[in-house]
Formats: structure tokens, C-alpha cells, sequence
């Protein structure tokens, strides 16, 4: 998961936002990354247990 959370960083913008919120909370390199692969079990858990498909979040227009 470590992997893929570093992965989803680049590629997916939401989670590029996550780990920057986590990194401006004084969160190392390593730690945020850890706290975003943990938000991604948590959804993929709930997919699991809802038995739902992954539905990206659209982004907000400011």
C-alpha cells in the first residue's frame, strides 16, 4: 500500500491535496505517506464491505 499511496500522489489529484493537508499538519515525508496509504485501505475496506466501486470525488470549481 506504501507503493501505491506514493503512486497515487502523482497521478491522482486528490490525493496529491491529501498529502500536502498532512504535510502542512508538520507531518514528515514518510508519515504522510503512511496516513494516506491508511485512508486508501479505509476506502477500499468500505468498497469491500459495501460491495460498491470506486466513484472519484469531482472536483470542486472555485
Amino acid at each position: 500500500m506504501f507503493l501505491s499511496a506514493f503512486a497515487s500522489i502523482r497521478f491522482d489529484p486528490a490525493s496529491h491535496a491529501y498529502y500536502d493537508r498532512k504535510r502542512a499538519q508538520g507531518k514528515r515525508h514518510n508519515q504522510a505517506l503512511l496516513a494516506l496509504a491508511h485512508r486508501r485501505l479505509t476506502v477500499m475496506f468500505t468498497m469491500i464491505r459495501d460491495g460498491s466501486l470506486y466513484d472519484a470525488p469531482v472536483p470542486e470549481v472555485a
